[in-house]
């Protein structure tokens, strides 16, 4: 699988910025079809980094009110995510700075 099909977009909340500064985790949104091989191909070949652990979740999709004209339930999708551990004093230039 290409690389950067694998690796949908970052994940930017305070919990992921914790877990890059602290703890050398980064949170990326991944490709449903993607494993923890792929996506550990992935992250080492496109930031060029030592993945220690890589840890996969499904994000289920959920459902939510929109209020208007009419009230609808509108439903969003499942994703998945994928929590990268980095090798200790390694870090991604992506997270940095913002």
């Amino acid at each position: 699988m290409n690389p950067y099909k694998v690796i949908i977009r970052p994940i930017d909340t305070e919990k992921s910025r914790y877990q890059a500064s602290d703890l050398g985790q980064y949170t990326f949104e991944v490709d449903q079809r993607a494993n923890k091989i792929d996506v550990k191909r992935a992250i080492e070949e496109i930031f060029e980094a030592d993945v220690v652990s890589v840890r996969v979740l499904n994000v289920p999709a959920k459902a939510s009110k929109r209020y208007g004209r009419g009230r609808r339930l509108v439903r969003r999708s499942s994703w998945r995510k994928a929590v990268v551990t980095l090798a200790e004093g390694q870090r991604l230039d992506l997270f940095e700075g913002v």
